[in-house]
């Protein structure tokens, strides 16, 4: 319970002094006057504290306790040392509250008088009747009023702000000083620091310099002016000193840019200051040459403007209108090469050589015309390019080899190389498929002309240029051929499915028929990527000099032929491999005009096609629609030269060229006259022979006439293996067997050939029994007529066929009675020369030439 008690007296005690606590007055620091405060001003600080007025005061600067100051109120000086500082105060007392809380701190900062500046114009030195005017300039407020000093003195009657006053020999001078005075704060300025004036004697004289005297065009020419002060103003003049200046500027220098001969003369100039102006005495004349400027011209030697990877060429720089005294720099793009030879070598290494050159002269600080850029390209190696027209020889046609440079064609010549199968130490191609030969040592322009063309022409082609010295070369050209379809003598190429369209996946079998030495010969192709083997061992075989080419495709396309190690070549064979159902079947060789030509459609699966309509084009024009899937020329002509194809319901051909060979003018004359000429001539010598063999047999009582003639006889119309008439006799005078023809009962002879396989002539003989003065008493009877027929011999001597050939030569005799000398009158023999020979002859009369025949007609003298 007592317990309980003192608790609630505690908790009341302790509220009770809580709620009567007050916190102690804060004394307070009041400033009169402002916050600014200027050196000679005086300060008022006073402290207040509230609620009582018996308070003892305490004041802190800087929180250092003053003391003496122990008044409410205190005053002091400012001066520009101080006093400043932060200020507070507090107060004490008897009785309770004992003390007051000290005040904030007041900062006091001294803050400087505005200080007064005079201004001159114009500037010192100053010259006996020049005007000088000295402002007194204060900052910061405009209410001034102005005291001007003179050493130190005052003077009462300069109030102004700028005072103006013309100086003399005798002054004014001495050191001048302002200083102003306002009536609020601040009230005064400081002094201005003294500006001297000084007189000088003399009026000064200009003095004009140039940085150059003579000048090119385009150049800046710089002219000084100059004054021994300052504060002048300076004008330019130019032929004359009474003209109006040129140039007026504040500054004593006058730049000329970009100077043009009209610029060029005497200049003064002068300087003046002040108003109205002082002007100085003029200076005196600069003269200024300006003449044209030199012209750099830049030439490249050779004038290649584009250069490859290894050429050299040379930059010459040459400043026209200059002397001789220069040095030269060269430019290209953002490089700089100085050099004091106006020659420059490039030798290209890189193509980032290419670019803008120029060149510009320079002596000392004089530079000529920079010179037109000139172009330069440096590329990489370039490679010729050949093209041969035609490309397909046609004997005695001009052919005409091209070569080109396309990047450029400045400068080059051009060299003609044949190709040959390579050959260690021989001139190469890169790839050494190939060696060359030369063809012009020289080299020509830009094509090689070979008239007529043969076909030892044949084969291939490459060529490059050359240009400069020593000779800079390109890369040899892509190599080209010339072909020829026409066989050749000592090689041909020959495929066995006789035509030049080929089926996709057959075999194709080509062949090198050689008439002499077979060795070193292979079989190659061209295609569009270049020269290959004709028969790779990854798809052909080789048997002798066949290969074949099993499964081709359309990639085996290509031109074929054969070649020798020595660089023969044979025929060309164009061979296109067809992926369709429809290819052309047409001549592989070229053909003759006048002869026959036929063209066929042929389809991949020809036995189950019942249809043969196809359709037919040259040069992709249609001439003519057959049911037989055939179409025939009959005498092809240069006209019908040209591209062939065929279409059919089961697809369309490729394109097939066809090469018609023409037949010169006058060919078949000049044949006809040599065929006339030479039968002539045999059938003189046939009659000699005739008449020397009756003499001879004359004597021994026959006379046998000896026709020599690679001929075997026949009756008019009867085979002689079919001829009843004929008999086996015995030669009567040289004892050998032969084949006995038709005996005339009434002339009296006997027509004999041996039977030998060399059948090269047959006598006409009178009997044995036959009566010299009989014969020659008897008159003439019907004449017997036997047909002799002339046939080639294969190989192994024997006879072809003995059906009439278009090549085979036939000869006609035609014979008379005996006369008295015994002799056979022959009274006349024609010999024919046809294509196709079908003769029908009547007894008792001449047998007429055909339109086609050639003939010749021989009537001998009567023995």
């Amino acid at each position: 319970m007592d317990h309980t008690g003192l608790c609630v007296l505690l908790l009341l005690n302790n509220l009770i002094c809580c709620g009567l606590s007050q916190a102690l007055p804060t004394a307070s620091v009041i400033v009169y006057p402002y916050s600014l405060f200027y050196p000679g001003e005086t300060v008022t600080l006073q402290c207040d504290i509230p609620g009582y007025t018996d308070w003892t005061y305490h004041w802190y600067q800087n929180n250092q306790l003053h003391p003496s100051l122990t008044s409410k109120i205190i005053t002091f000086t400012i001066t520009l040392t101080g006093p400043d500082g932060l200020f507070s105060c507090e107060g004490t007392r008897t009785d309770r509250p004992q003390w007051s809380q000290r005040s904030a701190p007041f900062a006091i900062s001294v803050t400087a008088l505005p200080t007064a500046s005079v201004i001159v114009y114009p500037y010192s030195p100053f010259y006996p009747g020049e005007t000088v005017t000295l402002q007194c300039d204060i900052p910061g407020y405009t209410d001034w009023t102005y005291h001007w000093y003179q050493n130190n003195q005052l003077h009462p009657s300069l109030t102004s702000k700028i005072i103006t006053f013309t100086i003399t020999l005798t002054g004014p001078d001495g050191l001048f000083s302002c200083e102003g005075t306002r009536t609020d704060r601040p009230q005064w300025s400081q002094r201005s620091a003294p500006f001297a004036i000084s007189v000088t004697g003399n009026r000064p004289t200009a003095k004009l310099s140039s940085d150059q005297n003579a000048v090119f065009t385009g150049d800046s020419v710089t002219l000084s002016c100059t004054v021994e002060s300052s504060g002048w103003t300076f004008y330019w003049y130019r032929i004359s000193q009474v003209s109006q200046p040129v140039f007026t500027s504040s500054v004593f220098s006058y730049t000329l840019s970009q100077v043009t001969v009209s610029d060029g003369g005497q200049y003064w100039c002068r300087a003046g200051k002040g108003n109205p102006v002082y002007y100085t005495l003029y200076s005196k004349p600069v003269q200024i040459q300006v003449t044209e400027r030199p012209v750099a011209v830049l030439t490249l030697q050779p004038n290649w403007p584009q250069i490859f990877i290894g050429e050299t060429v040379t930059l010459r720089c040459v400043i026209q209108g200059g002397d001789i005294n220069w040095q030269y720099t060269f430019y290209s793009n953002s490089n700089i090469m100085y050099n004091t030879n106006p020659v420059y070598r490039i030798s290209a290494e890189y193509t980032s050589q290419s670019g803008q050159y120029t060149c510009v002269g320079v002596k000392g600080n004089t530079r000529s015309e920079t010179s037109q850029s000139v172009q330069l390209t440096v590329s990489y190696k370039p490679k010729a390019v050949l093209s041969i027209s035609p490309q397909w020889l046609n004997p005695g046609d001009s052919v005409n080899l091209s070569c080109k440079v396309k990047v450029s064609s400045a400068g080059w010549r051009f060299f003609w190389y044949k190709m040959f199968p390579y050959r260690a130490g021989s001139p190469s191609l890169l790839d050494m498929s190939y060696s060359v030969e030369l063809l012009s040592e020289n080299g020509t322009e830009e094509s090689y002309n070979m008239s007529p063309a043969g076909s030892a022409d044949t084969g291939g082609y490459v060529c490059r240029a050359g240009r400069g010295d020593p000779v800079y070369y390109t890369d040899y050209s892509k190599p080209q051929f010339l072909w020829s379809g026409e066989l050749q003598a000592s090689v041909s190429l020959k495929i066995n499915l006789s035509r030049t369209q080929q089926f996709l996946w057959k075999t194709l079998s080509l062949s090198c028929e050689l008439k002499g030495n077979t060795t070193g010969w292979r079989l190659m192709r061209n295609t569009e990527t270049g020269v290959e083997s004709g028969c790779p061992s990854y798809q052909g075989s080789i048997t002798g000099t066949t290969c074949t080419r099993r499964s081709i495709y359309t990639g085996d396309s290509g031109v074929y032929w054969c070649e020798s190690g020595s660089g023969e070549y044979s025929n060309a064979v164009n061979i296109t491999v067809h992926a369709g159902d429809v290819i052309l079947e047409s001549p592989v060789h070229p053909v003759s005009e006048g002869e026959s030509v036929t063209l066929r459609c042929l389809y991949k699966h020809q036995g189950t096609n019942p249809n043969n309509k196809a359709d037919f084009y040259k040069d992709r024009v249609l001439i003519s629609s057959e049911t037989t899937g055939e179409m025939t020329i009959p005498e092809v002509s240069k006209s019908d030269e040209g591209f062939y194809k065929c279409t059919s319901d089961q697809g369309e051909s490729r394109e097939s060229w066809v090469t018609v060979r023409s037949v010169p003018p006058g060919y078949f004359t000049s044949v006809l006259v040599g065929v006339i000429v030479g039968m002539g001539v045999a059938g003189a010598l046939l009659v000699i022979l005739l008449v020397l063999l009756c003499r001879y047999q004359n004597s021994k009582g026959s006379c046998c006439h000896r026709v020599f003639w690679p001929i075997h006889l026949q009756s008019t119309n009867q085979d002689p293996q079919q001829d009843q008439g004929s008999t086996q006799v015995q030669s009567p005078d040289s004892g050998y067997t032969g084949q006995q023809y038709g005996q005339s009962p009434d002339a009296g002879y006997t027509v004999f050939c041996p039977t030998d396989a060399a059948n090269i002539y047959c006598m006409i003989c009178h009997s044995d029994n036959d009566n010299d003065a009989a014969g020659a008493s008897a008159g003439p009877g019907d004449v017997t007529y036997a047909q002799v027929q002339l046939k080639m011999l294969n190989k192994k001597n024997k006879e072809k066929s003995a059906s009439l050939k278009e090549d085979s030569v036939y000869s006609e005799v035609n014979t008379g009675k005996a006369t008295a000398a015994g002799l056979v009158d022959v009274t006349y023999a024609e010999i024919y020369l046809r294509n196709k020979l079908k003769i029908k002859k009547k007894k008792g009369s001449r047998t007429q030439p055909e339109p086609e025949s050639v003939y010749s007609q021989v009537k001998p003298d009567t023995a």
